[in-house]
């Protein structure tokens, strides 16, 4: 059984870009310490960007496994790098039942190059 959290940020106008990049800092951290990125992407018409993260087990599981990054000095850079940006706000988590959700490759390339 996975836990699947479905995470939602608000972007401040102009700045979906910076946010990108430095989402892309925090996929190794999440890795490392268990979780799978399921699918993430921006939708420029409202200018959020949208991503799904699992953990093998329960949400107490997923909420432990997401304490311990967060206390080590990989998500102290997290916190920090994100705080010192202030470019989104955060919608509520949501809940997903993972038999709902199709495995795909994480989107390693979610801004345009041109």
């Amino acid at each position: 059984m996975s836990t699947v959290q479905l995470r939602r940020y608000q972007v401040k106008s102009g700045e979906m870009e910076g946010f990108v990049e430095r989402w892309h800092l925090v996929l190794p951290a999440r890795q490392q310490y268990g979780f799978e990125v399921l699918f993430a992407f921006v939708d420029r018409s409202t200018n959020q960007f949208v991503w799904a993260v699992s953990y093998e087990g329960d949400s107490d599981d997923f909420d432990a496994a997401e304490k311990r990054l967060m206390e080590s000095p990989e998500g102290a850079a997290i916190r920090a790098e994100y705080q010192a940006a202030d470019h989104r706000g955060r919608l509520p988590v949501e809940l997903l039942d993972d038999m709902f959700i199709t495995k795909v490759d994480v989107l390693h390339q979610i801004w345009p190059t041109t």
